[in-house]
């Protein structure tokens, strides 16, 4: 094919090139060197040039060398591994809005120089810094000396759970942390910033709006200040599917876009006389992108306003230059804009829903003429459309869907768009101006947000508001996405009902359960608590449920539930608290809300919030040729504390699982003379580890064929002692532990031994992901 005819390498071709380079190297277990990568685009990018007819592979190479540079630069850059648990003097400066919880004030610091031991540290970066007890108050932009113990970032690994290290590298996270209480500890000076405004906007809407709530969902709204939102706001916000409207999202950075074109408007028609020297149109897209670009700022960047302020440049920037483009071209220039300038944002949800979610409205939603009625039609289509085509997304990485999600937003999206967003917006620019003023106005709004909400958690209790489904398969992602397009494409396109069949893989996915007689476990990565899932054919028992902490965090919601739904449990038939201890009943009242019909026993149940029938040795029941007997404590046990903890013994045709909570040596004796004949059983080590329990002779007695402790990476308490893990090592039992696996799968056929069927951290190996 001749020149003139060849297709233009445009845009459009090459935004989808760069797209796979980049996706396809966060599929990958480690990374060359950065500095390798590095080297390589070079040649790439001039035979780029060079090679017309090969544009669109070497695009391909381009994305993918570019991805390797970032990653392994940003891995690069995390604290090294051997500093880990050390302590550093570091002076940088605050950045983002700190976060004040009753335990401890929470904060992003942004490290300029560190020392140890008074010698510098090539560590430079953002850390996640806690500061516990006595906190001063901290405000943005502030420079501090500090002495923080640090060690690199590290989360929980669960079926069903957000990947906290895959989030830490996107945000360029270096290391996490906390003070140290140090007299050195000091503030050096306060520069401006950003996040200085942000904060100020928002301790002017708290003084000016009475009711709390109010005012933190106007500091949402205006400058993206979400500290003021609590757990069940944001379960409200998941009910309605509307979480992208809380903070600031993309839609709202197009209507302060709007705004610009007006005020740009307003001058002109005030002095007709700036046409002379300045085109109305040109004046109208700058006023637009300098609008856009405040906003964007004031909302600290998110992908989805730097998404839109792209799009709003790009089309700025044609206006200006007189040149046409179409909304493909301008999404796809976006998109090149920020792989370019950040490749690792293919790492956040936000990347794949915003420009998933804007390109099917493009492609799929026809225009029906102008006028209300035609406005009234796109704006109902498009929430359907968008509810149904993100809805695989949106369960690949939250695994939970809303499907009253498309009436939530029909109201929701108009309403905070165009008039709680336009509300608040006066009401900064008058408290900038006219700060009497704003009193009325951010009052006005406080009203609307306040009505809006009401309407919100009335419709988070309709049925459908959460909808979960087991954890999918990328190819069931691939299908579905794919059925959405194909279901939503224009008129005329033959069979487009059949998009449905593809959804199919979705939402009936193959759930293998354990035969008549086996029975699985999952010990849930909780960090230093205790949590594990025993399923059997037909039943599912819960034994303990983590930690929930001063600050809110709840393990039993964050990390236990999310992993039952994705495991495909819909019903728990029991829940069994060994003790009253936090860390492993903490979470105890989430499980119970959500599944309010589970029997439900404790060994402690006089310091449980709810009501719980005594754990009692002789308890014992059967399920699906699964016998699980109830091993202690026993019924006239006194006092409290860990020899109380409920002891279960789970029974299958060919394998046992002791399960023994805190008990010490003290009790172990009696427990291993409980066992009886069967063969050996897996055993959870008693009380994480700790040097109290594990006697030698209680290991011997057991005699398993593997153990597995639950401890948190590198917790202060030192769990599992060396000295117990020594023991172990010297019976010959292999010990697992969550802190180095993630969450771990054991399976117990009907007809075979025990064996080890997942470790979360290992099973999916990424060049993210920190190894044991």
């Amino acid at each position: 094919m001749s020149g003139a005819l060849r297709k233009p390498f445009t845009a459009t071709l090459a935004a989808p090139a760069l797209l796979l380079g980049v996706l396809a190297v966060q599929w990958l277990p480690i990374l060359p060197p950065h500095w390798l990568s590095l080297t390589l685009l070079l040649p790439v990018a001039a035979m780029f040039w060079r090679l017309p007819r090969w544009r669109l592979p070497l695009c391909v190479c381009a994305g993918a060398l570019w991805a390797m540079a970032a990653g392994a630069g940003a891995m690069d850059s995390r604290l090294p591994r051997d500093l880990e648990g050390r302590d550093f003097v570091v002076t940088g400066h605050i950045d983002d809005l700190p976060l004040e919880r009753d335990d401890a004030t929470r904060f992003a610091f942004e490290i300029d120089t560190a020392t140890l031991d008074g010698q510098p540290v090539p560590l430079r970066g953002k850390a996640m810094v806690s500061w516990y007890d006595a906190a001063p108050p901290l405000a943005p932009c502030e420079r501090w000396r500090l002495l923080l113990r640090l060690k690199r970032p590290r989360g929980l690994l669960n079926p069903g759970t957000a990947d906290g290290e895959r989030m830490a590298l996107q945000r360029r996270i270096v290391a996490t942390g906390y003070v140290r209480e140090d007299a050195g500890n000091a503030k050096l000076d306060r520069a401006w910033c950003v996040d200085g405004v942000r904060a100020a906007i928002a301790r002017g809407i708290a003084a000016r709006v009475r009711d709390p709530h109010d005012a933190a969902l106007l500091q949402a709204f205006s400058v993206g200040d979400t500290r003021g939102l609590s757990q069940h706001d944001w379960e409200v916000a998941r009910a309605n599917g509307i979480p992208h409207l809380i903070a600031i999202s993309g839609f709202h950075v197009g209507v302060s876009a709007v705004f610009g074109v007006w005020l740009a408007s307003a001058l002109y028609l005030l002095w007709p006389g700036l046409a002379l020297r300045w085109p109305r149109v040109q004046a109208q897209a700058a006023g637009a992108l300098l609008a856009a670009g405040i906003y964007s700022a004031l909302a600290g960047f998110g992908l989805p306003t730097v998404r839109t302020l792209l799009m709003i440049a790009v089309v700025a920037l044609a206006r200006c230059s007189r040149r046409g483009g179409d909304g493909a071209q301008s999404l796809a220039l976006a998109m090149i804009a920020i792989l370019a300038f950040d490749p690792l944002a293919v790492l956040a949800a936000g990347f794949w829903l915003s420009f998933t979610g804007v390109g099917l409205l493009m492609l799929c939603l026809q225009s029906h003429g102008r006028g209300l009625r035609a406005f009234l039609h796109e704006l109902t289509a498009g929430q359907i459309l968008m509810t149904v085509s993100l809805l695989p997304l949106t369960m690949w990485f939250f695994g939970e869907a809303s499907l009253v999600g498309a009436m939530s937003n029909l109201i929701a999206v108009p309403f905070v768009s165009f008039v709680i967003v336009p509300c608040a917006l006066l009401g900064m620019l008058c408290l900038g101006l006219c700060p009497p003023l704003a009193t009325p106005v951010l009052w006005l709004a406080a009203q609307l947000a306040h009505a809006q909400w009401w309407l919100l958690e009335h419709m988070a209790t309709w049925p459908g508001a959460h909808w979960y489904l087991p954890q999918m398969a990328p190819w069931a992602l691939l299908l579905a996405t794919l059925g959405a397009l194909w279901l939503f494409l224009p008129r005329g396109v033959p069979l487009r009902a059949l998009g449905l069949v593809l959804f199919l893989p979705l939402l009936w996915p193959p759930l293998a359960k354990p035969a008549l007689g086996a029975f699985e476990a999952w010990v849930l990565d909780v960090g230093q608590g205790l949590s594990v899932l025993l399923r059997t054919r037909g039943h599912v028992l819960l034994y303990d449920t983590g930690a929930r902490y001063p600050s809110g965090f709840d393990l039993g919601e964050a990390a236990v539930l999310p992993a039952i739904h994705a495991l495909g449990i819909a019903r728990l038939d029991a829940l069994m608290v060994s003790h009253a201890d936090n860390d492993h009943a903490g979470g105890a009242a989430a499980v119970v809300a959500a599944f309010p019909q589970a029997r439900r026993y404790a060994g402690e149940p006089e310091r449980m919030p709810m009501p719980m029938t005594p754990c009692e040795t002789g308890q014992s029941w059967t399920w699906d040729g699964v016998r699980f007997r109830v091993l202690g404590p026993a019924a006239d046990a006194g006092g409290k504390g860990n020899d109380r903890s409920c002891v279960l013994l789970v029974e299958g045709a060919g394998g046992r699982l002791l399960l023994t909570g805190d008990i010490t040596s003290k009790v172990e004796p009696v427990v291993a003379a409980a066992l009886g004949d069967g063969p050996s059983p897996v055993l959870l080590v008693p009380h994480h580890g700790s040097k109290t329990s594990s006697d030698a002779d209680f290991i011997d007695a057991v005699d398993p064929p593997f153990a597995i402790v639950s401890a948190g990476w590198r917790n202060r308490f030192g769990h599992p002692k060396p000295e117990v893990m020594a023991r172990y090592a010297e019976a010959g039992v292999p010990v697992l532990n969550t802190a180095d696996s993630g969450a771990i799968g054991v399976e117990f056929p009907a007809e075979s031994p025990a064996r080890v069927s997942g470790r979360w951290r290992l099973r999916d190996p990424r060049y993210w992901r920190e190894q044991p």
